[in-house]
């Protein structure tokens, strides 16, 4: 059944005026990415021809989908947008709080009961408000959206960094926080800057043991964990068409591991096969009937360099399998040189757990073609040496590949089949031992591996590689075996080889399922009560950030000088946390207690300068707010690289934290920040973070006459009487400038609805 069938025709019957408008307006051939983002203005056809990089532009996005863990403080803040529906068709999918351990029949009922709460609330305000349910179990969001929702051309923005993932269906799919879905939900305009964009020429074919999953682990290692800040990664040739529509979701899921915007690939043959196997044939007919305008103009193709900002060609039938690690999903080492890299950089080489699954590679392909080299382990009489963990993208996908036996092969090599949710990629996983924090090396087909991120354990080794890679890496337990060159000792003695993965782009059978998950909203959610306790520890409904008082901020503490990379999960780390992602106070306890302290080199350990003693980040600055005292966090490049958790910015901003000065920001961070109506700040002059010192009070000067493009001064008042002014950079325009006078975005939500009311 394809949802929103309506809306999709109603896009696709505008679709094509709207991109002949735009080649009219902006004079040359256009790629596909500017082909969906004109045909998504805010204002219709366009009229003007956008900047690159520069230009803020509204767009009116097609749909919204969350995930249980950001959902919750979105739709906390829609139900303050005084709305009685939402605008747009949106979905919340309950995939982030279920925790991995014993297996999905001992894991899910022990989830569904440890957070009822939560997913009774959000089960609630779906129905109340017209959103899509998708219970816990139901599957990982972004394979979800894949399989239910992604259509070719459409424009998506969704809770969680990869969303990106809707890109191998050719769509312009965007992570964001949830004051952005709580805009578009609220029916209004959603600002983006107008992308710069990356081209990446695919020529050959895939074979052997080479993935999609390479591709990005090579374009990650070129382009690095901000090489694609600011960009949409579009990619095109005829190796583009020789891959699966789910494998080009790969490429684009991982796509948020090097900044960009986005990534999207053109409608093709194997989008239509997708398509029709996951019954929407009704929308690959429509995408048929404008096909021409859902990918790239043949001039584009055919001289790109003209056309992209910057151009990256990769021939797939040189390529070789990658392991990207560890502690960085951009650190690219080649399969045939793991051996040396490792031991020259003495990473442990015993590899203890292998895990398959997240939302980067958890489809029916991906599956079968693991479970080829599970299956001739067994025949080969091999067993393996490490732990062996399998989480299925969705129900549809886990109920298709148990009647095809591939669940079946993976038990019968001792495999743990987790629940169809995030489980270890998002730290979801009670690894036993793990409280032991001893060196170790897991390998992965996830998308981050930072530290601590998947077990808490700060010397975990993690690697990123495909899943044929993860399988055949569990059965050597060995980090420097390479499957395309090397032997293994089977139970009889005998040296014997894995063959190449063999699998299915689609079931031979086509997909099956009993009950996928889904629960439709109420037609009418009217008298639909969403309840939250006041005593609950879980839940917290949201008071209004204070307004800017009107003056520049002086008097302001130095919270910490972060030290190097600082991602999200370093800002406001998931694993545990999360039961906390619906009570802002609670998770607040947890903020920036992973970022290292440039003065003592030690994570949650900062001078309180009230009382001259160190202590955790979070207590100290909820002293400076019981003193009426606001402060400064002080960051290093890419900061708030990672996820798109807003949580990173509400809960600096809960605790009285004014402003966020780094040498350069992560897209969606700075633009959190922004929402919730604190000041994002760069160095003009990156040298000057090394004057700021442990004891200084800060003064932000300008503010009373903010305005685009025009710097502030920052003020420092060293703790020898000395002072220093700094200038600093910021990328507010007018309407940004507007949330952060309004105490951030939502407040001026409410106030339109209230005005709205009252004129009722």
């Amino acid at each position: 059944m394809a949802f929103d069938i309506e809306m999709i025709k109603k896009v696709y019957a505008n679709f094509g005026s709207r991109v002949e408008a735009a080649r009219k307006v902006v004079g040359r051939p256009l790629t596909l990415s500017e082909k969906i983002l004109y045909a998504h203005l805010w204002d219709g056809n366009a009229n003007t021809a956008f900047v690159r990089g520069t230009d803020y532009v509204d767009f009116a996005p097609d749909r919204v989908a969350m995930q249980d863990a950001t959902a919750q403080m979105a739709l906390l803040q829609f139900m303050q947008a005084g709305r009685p529906k939402v605008a747009v068709p949106s979905t919340v999918h309950c995939d982030h709080l279920i925790t991995a351990k014993s297996g999905a029949e001992i894991d899910l009922p022990h989830a569904k009961t440890e957070s009822a709460e939560v997913f009774d609330f959000l089960s609630s305000v779906s129905n109340k408000y017209g959103i899509g349910f998708w219970k816990p179990g139901a599957g990982i969001i972004h394979q979800v959206v894949l399989e239910n929702y992604a259509f070719p051309g459409g424009m998506m923005i969704g809770t969680d960094s990869h969303t990106v993932n809707a890109g191998g269906l050719g769509m312009v799919a965007i992570g964001v926080g949830g004051a952005d879905a709580c805009d578009v939900m609220a029916g209004l305009p959603w600002e983006l800057k107008f992308p710069k964009l990356i081209g990446v020429k695919l020529t050959g074919k895939l074979s052997g043991w080479t993935s999609a999953k390479d591709v990005i682990l090579k374009v990650a290692g070129i382009l690095t964990v901000k090489g694609g800040t600011g960009a949409i990664v579009e990619y095109f040739g005829d190796g583009a068409e020789n891959l699966s529509c789910t494998g080009k979701g790969t490429i684009c899921n991982m796509g948020a591991e090097i900044g960009a915007t986005t990534s999207t690939f053109g409608y093709d043959a194997s989008m239509e096969r997708y398509l029709r196997a996951t019954n929407r044939a009704e929308v690959a007919d429509l995408a048929n009937g404008i096909a021409s305008y859902l990918t790239g103009d043949p001039e584009v193709y055919a001289d790109p360099e003209k056309y992209f900002d910057q151009l990256i060609e990769i021939n797939l039938s040189e390529l070789e399998p990658y392991l990207n690690g560890p502690f960085t999903p951009d650190l690219a080492t080649p399969i045939s040189q793991m051996k040396e890299v490792a031991a020259a950089n003495g990473w442990p080489t015993k590899v203890e757990w292998g895990l398959i699954g997240s939302c980067t590679n958890s489809s029916y392909e991906d599956l079968s073609r693991a479970a080829s080299i599970a299956q001739q382990a067994i025949d080969k009489g091999l067993a393996k040496k490490a732990e062996f963990g399998i989480n299925p993208g969705s129900e549809q996908v886990r109920y298709t590949a148990n009647r095809d036996g591939l669940l079946a092969t993976f038990e019968n090599l001792d495999a743990t089949i987790f629940t169809n949710a995030c489980g270890p990629c998002i730290g979801m996983w009670d690894r036993v031992g793990a409280e032991k924090q001893e060196k170790n090396t897991i390998v992965h087909s996830f998308n981050r591996n930072f530290a601590k991120r998947a077990d808490g354990n700060p010397n975990t080794f993690a690697f990123v590689t495909s899943p044929e890679i993860v399988a055949a890496l569990a059965i050597a337990g060995d980090l420097g075996f390479n499957p395309l060159t090397d032997t293994l000792t089977n139970d009889k003695g005998e040296q014997v080889k894995l063959d190449e993965p063999t699998g299915w782009e689609l079931p031979t059978k086509g997909f099956a399922v009993d009950d996928a998950g889904y629960q439709a909203p109420a037609e009418d959610g009217s008298s639909v009560q969403v309840l939250v306790s006041p005593t609950s520890h879980r839940l917290q409904l949201l008071d209004p950030f204070a307004a800017w008082e009107g003056t520049d901020l002086k008097g302001l503490k130095l919270l910490i000088k972060a030290k190097g990379k600082c991602t999200t999960d370093h800002i406001s780390m998931a694993g545990p946390w999360l039961k906390f992602r619906g009570h802002l106070d609670n998770i607040s306890n947890n903020m920036l207690i992973g970022a290292v302290n440039y003065f003592n080199d030690k994570t949650d350990s900062v001078k309180n300068e009230l009382t001259g003693e160190y202590g955790p980040v979070p207590a100290t600055q909820r002293a400076y707010k019981a003193a009426g005292l606001g402060s400064v966090v002080v960051g290093d490049e890419n900061y708030g690289e990672g996820s798109s958790r807003e949580h990173a910015a509400m809960e600096p901003r809960h605790l009285g934290v004014r402003a966020v000065l780094v040498k350069s920001f992560a897209r969606i961070h700075e633009t959190n920040l922004k929402k919730q109506g604190m000041l994002a700040l760069t160095f003009a002059n990156k040298e000057d973070y090394d004057k700021i010192k442990e004891d200084d009070t800060l003064d932000i000067i300008g503010l009373t006459t903010f305005a685009p493009n025009v710097p502030l001064q920052m003020v420092l008042h060293h703790a020898d009487g000395t002072q220093e002014t700094i200038t600093v950079n910021h990328s507010y325009n007018a309407q940004q400038i507007d949330w952060f006078k309004a105490g951030g975005a939502l407040n001026i939500i409410r106030r339109e609805a209230a005005a709205k009311a009252a004129q009722a």
